[in-house]
């Protein structure tokens, strides 16, 4: 597990820049945390550095966002799935056969989902605009990645 620390909303939106560097087509990425931790602010740094031009908001009501940049970027809410059968909506094994797919909630949906993951964790910290990130990667996709991903985040990385 990789753990970083941001102390700004941009920083945020900087570390995920970095993850999306090495991000992949057919790469699932899982993003954990509570109301207001930053989930959406990381998918809009993944998203703009993937060259995604739209504006990023939470799918939260609409339940999944698709943008198009250098790669589709397919963003999701699992936040209302309140049992495994209601994943089914989400039609997910469509959504990870073309680019990168982020879910916010997605611990929800862990039972269901590929083992290939990056899964990030996002907790709040003393300060209204600090935050912990953990990172961990599941599977061989991203362990083949691994030591990449810790030079990426070098900046942010807690020693």
């Amino acid at each position: 597990m990789l753990v970083c620390t941001t102390h700004h909303v941009d920083q945020t939106r900087l570390l995920a820049a970095a993850v999306a560097g090495l991000a992949r087509d057919g790469d699932l990425i899982l993003l954990v945390g509570d109301l207001g931790a930053g989930k959406t602010h990381f998918t809009q740094g993944f998203a703009t550095a993937l060259g995604v031009a739209d504006r990023v908001t939470s799918p939260t009501f609409t339940l999944a966002n698709r943008y198009v940049g250098d790669i589709i970027i397919n963003h999701l809410d699992a936040y209302r799935v309140e049992q495994i059968v209601e994943a089914e909506d989400l039609a997910l094994p469509e959504l990870l056969e073309d680019g990168v797919t982020l879910i916010e909630w997605g611990d929800n949906l862990t039972p269901v989902l590929p083992l290939d993951r990056l899964e990030v964790r996002i907790v709040m910290g003393d300060g209204d605009d600090d935050r912990r990130l953990e990172l961990t990667g599941v599977g061989p996709e991203w362990a083949a990645r691994w030591v990449d991903l810790e030079a990426a985040l070098a900046p942010w990385q807690v020693v």
